[in-house]
Formats: C-alpha cells, sequence, structure tokens
C-alpha cells in the first residue's frame, strides 16, 4: 500500500499536479494574494501574543 507522501509525489509529478503548482506559483507573485497572505499571518500571530 503506498504512504500517503508516496500519493502525494506521484500527484506532484502528474500533469494536473504540475498544472496546480503552476497556478499556486503565479497567484503568489500577484501582489494583491502577497497582501492578504501577510494581513493573515499578521492576524495569527497577534492572536498568539
Amino acid at each position: 500500500m503506498a504512504t500517503l507522501m508516496d500519493r502525494v509525489r506521484a500527484y506532484l509529478r502528474s500533469p494536473k499536479g504540475r498544472q496546480n503548482i503552476e497556478k499556486a506559483k503565479r497567484m503568489a507573485r500577484d501582489p494583491n494574494n502577497q497582501r492578504k497572505a501577510r494581513q493573515f499571518l499578521d492576524r495569527l500571530r497577534s492572536k498568539r501574543h
């Protein structure tokens, strides 16, 4: 039986997985998404203290 990590690796090597990786990279370069991520992390950090 394949482990979870083996299944994840197989997916990431598949055409659909590579397509999703490229989509995530494009989204990560978007300044609006970067701002949203920073705001989210700031909220998480402020709640911990």
